[in-house]
């Protein structure tokens, strides 16, 4: 359509190119004619009548003076024909010129007169039209091809004006040369048109090569009418069969059907057809290609179809690969986040039945493994002993039992004999590696996978993975299986050396704390310790309660910073001697100050130790008690609300202090409870904050519970701990005097 209205456009430009010619012939006629000449005529015209009450119109008759006409004809182009037209004579001089040239080249038509084209227009411009003049004066009837740029009239960045024009010879009477005639018309839009149209075509043309697009056309009704050798010479049809069957005749027999009623489809509703399929080249191989087809109108009619077909083989497969890497590189990443989560998981597991269960619960969800074994050389490195899975999910689950002999050829033996993983995707590769059947440890296993667990390259046990269908194991998920059984393996042996310290924690707690409190008639005890390490049952606090020569009872209660099996060890020093400074000189003042000298010479500057020991006659309920930096003593009971004791504490052990001891009386039916800071302290609560609270709860006690020392300490343990995270040691001691009877 854009082609059919310049084609128009160009047209009525040519039309009036040629108006425009036999005007500036006329216009050369004009010019030759006198001034004399002139006058006479016009004193010729009738007046028109004064008296008259309505004026005539001046027409131009049949017989109407040609002068007259030639007069007004001039007029009309001098000032307002579209075109510009300039009379030049024998020396290139403007003699007459329009204003629409003189506008065109940004004079004034009177500023023109006299004046050479060098002197009035750009100097390429003026040296084309100086040498049209010159052939024009030279003899020939009219030169037509001068095209002029003009500087734009919108300033720098609009587009120059282009101008056509025309030189004709301009004769006076007797056809005597007067002068050149040069008219110009502006082309400026028409030139732009046919630029645009040319670039069209060109980035059409470079589109259609740089896409090996292969066009075809058929009638309207979609028959085949024209030759399209290029298509033929991929597909190999010869004309016969392309003119008989076109490009539906290669098309793969499973795509024609659908193809070809849709294509039928869009033929019939004139609509835009576009599909792709595979084709049989002339190799016989099939290809992918995209054809677009659209019918070209002629008014409300459908004359002819155009196609395009596009070879996207490339791009098809290209896109299967990115398909087929996208999934690749999902897995990888879902393998590797999992990975990471067992790793994480695994440095949290501190049992060896812990790092089972979440070699168990990756193994399911990375590679879907339906059963999953740990197992570990014995001592003798003759025996796989199997390791039963801990935790919620573990309860129930279908484990096996025993042990598995190395040297027999199972899944787990052999990858710990040859060091390296084992896979059997079916029952048949299973009996085949083996030389046997294994002796299923899931009646439904039909793949496996055998890994050894390595510790500085010797094997320490092996990981199984089994499934319930035949399943090949690819090398990216044997990659992943064994970084995977790294990580296992190093998860086992901390875990063994865990459980090894912690069964040593055990012993050496059981070996420092009471292993039961001393009984008086007179006086019931009840303790309580909680250590922060988990599962290692032993840390810095302790308590003490011990009969005196003297039949008075001596209790204490400390605190050694830090956790573990270190801050054990320093607690037993302080607790075994405060022990044997008490059988000497029972006095807690004494007591104390020996602790300090002992304190200053055997432990370092930094650890911090507190320390509340008191001597109480169970006879009489007197006592002393002298603290060294230790949370004040909880009293309960006499009738009064609970309370802290006021007695200032000491500094801490090995501290420069002078110890002092301070009386205290325990009434029958009253209870004093001893602890350490974790009681109180925690991340979220400070110390006074701690003691405030730990008033109230033991205010809310029932009676029943104060008169219980084994209920208390659990009353307060449970109040005091419920939802806080416990990061310390916590050591609770209640010493309760009951009701005298009779």
């Amino acid at each position: 359509m854009e082609a059919g209205a310049l084609a128009c456009s160009h047209s009525r430009k040519v039309m009036k190119t040629c108006l425009t010619v036999r005007a500036a012939l006329l216009y050369g006629r004009l010019l030759s004619m006198s001034t004399a000449g002139r006058r006479a005529k016009d004193a010729e015209v009738p007046k028109v009548n004064a008296d008259a009450s309505v004026p005539r119109p001046r027409t131009l008759g049949p017989d109407a003076d040609p002068d007259a006409t030639d007069s007004a004809l001039l007029a009309a182009l001098l000032g307002r024909a579209p075109m510009g037209v300039a009379l030049f004579d024998d020396e290139l001089r403007f003699r007459r010129v329009n204003e629409t040239l003189a506008e065109a080249l940004g004079a004034s038509s009177d500023g023109l007169l006299g004046r050479r084209p060098a002197q009035a227009l750009p100097d390429e411009a003026a040296a084309a039209v100086e040498a049209a003049l010159r052939r024009v004066l030279a003899g020939e009837p009219a030169v037509t091809d001068v095209e002029l740029a003009l500087p734009p009239a919108g300033g720098d960045d609009a587009q120059p004006r282009r101008f056509a024009c025309s030189c004709f010879p301009a004769e006076g009477p007797g056809d005597r040369p007067v002068g050149v005639v040069l008219t110009a018309m502006e082309v400026t839009e028409r030139r732009l048109a046919e630029e645009a149209v040319r670039r069209r075509e060109q980035r059409y043309r470079s589109l259609m090569e740089a896409g090996a697009q292969v066009v075809w056309v058929t009638s309207a009704d979609g028959t085949v009418t024209d030759d399209a050798p290029d298509w033929r010479r991929i597909t190999g049809q010869s004309l016969e069969d392309y003119l008989a069957d076109g490009w539906l005749g290669v098309v793969h027999p499973e795509d024609r059907p659908k193809i070809e009623a849709a294509w039928r489809s869009c033929v019939a509703e004139n609509r835009l057809f576009e599909a792709t399929y595979r084709v049989r080249t002339r190799t016989g191989a099939y290809r992918h290609f995209e054809v677009r087809a659209v019918p070209i109108w002629q008014g409300d009619a459908v004359i002819e179809w155009v196609g395009a077909n596009t070879d996207v083989t490339g791009q098809r497969e290209a896109e299967e690969m990115r398909g087929r890497l996208t999934e690749q590189l999902s897995a990888a990443a879902l393998r590797t986040a999992r990975l990471q989560q067992a790793t994480s998981m695994l440095a949290e597991a501190l049992t060896v039945s812990q790092v089972v269960q979440v070699i168990t619960e990756v193994g399911r969800s990375a590679i879907g493994a339906d059963h999953s074994a740990v197992a570990l050389l014995d001592d003798d490195k003759l025996r796989l002993s199997i390791v039963a899975p801990s935790g919620p999910d573990a309860e129930g689950a279908a484990v096996p039992r025993g042990t598995i002999p190395v040297h027999e050829p199972t899944v787990m033996s052999v990858a710990v004999r040859e060091g390296r993983p084992f896979t059997a995707g079916t029952p048949d590769q299973l009996r085949l590696h083996l030389g046997r059947e294994e002796p299923a440890m899931f009646p439904d296993e039909r793949a496996w996978v055998g890994l050894p667990l390595l510790a500085a390259g010797a094997p320490i046990g092996a990981l199984r993975f089994s499934f319930t269908r035949p399943r090949e194991i690819t090398e990216e998920e044997r990659v992943f299986l064994e970084a995977l059984a790294g990580q296992c393996a190093l998860a086992v042996e901390r875990a063994l050396l865990f459980e090894r310290e912690h069964k040593t924690a055990e012993e050496l707690q059981r070996s420092l704390l009471p292993s039961d409190l001393p009984q008086v008639p007179t006086v019931r005890l009840a303790a309580r310790y909680n250590p922060a390490t988990r599962h290692v049952q032993v840390g810095g606090d302790w308590y003490d309660a011990f009969r005196l020569p003297d039949d008075r009872l001596a209790v204490a209660v400390g605190d050694v910073m830090g956790k573990g099996v270190l801050a054990a060890a320093g607690m037993g020093r302080v607790r075994n001697a405060l022990r044997a400074l008490a059988l000497n000189d029972p006095r807690p003042a004494a007591v104390l100050a020996g602790l300090d000298r002992l304190f200053s010479a055997t432990e370092d500057e930094e650890q911090f130790t507190t320390v509340a020991y008191a001597v109480l006659d169970p006879k009489t309920g007197q006592g002393t008690l002298s603290n060294a930096g230790h949370p004040p003593p909880l009293l309960l009971g006499g009738g009064k609300p609970a309370r802290l004791s006021t007695h200032e504490a000491g500094t801490p052990l090995g501290w420069p202090s002078q110890r002092q001891q301070t009386s205290f009386s325990v009434e029958t039916g009253n209870t004093v409870v001893f602890y350490s800071d974790g009681l109180v302290e925690n991340r979220r609560r400070g110390v006074d904050a701690g003691l405030e609270e730990l008033v109230t709860v033991a205010a809310g006690a029932p009676p029943e519970v104060v008169a219980d020392p084994e209920r208390l300490v659990d009353f307060l343990l449970d109040r005091m701990l419920a939802g806080y995270e416990q990061v310390d040691d916590v050591t609770v001691l209640a010493l309760h005097v009951p009701p005298r009877t009779g």
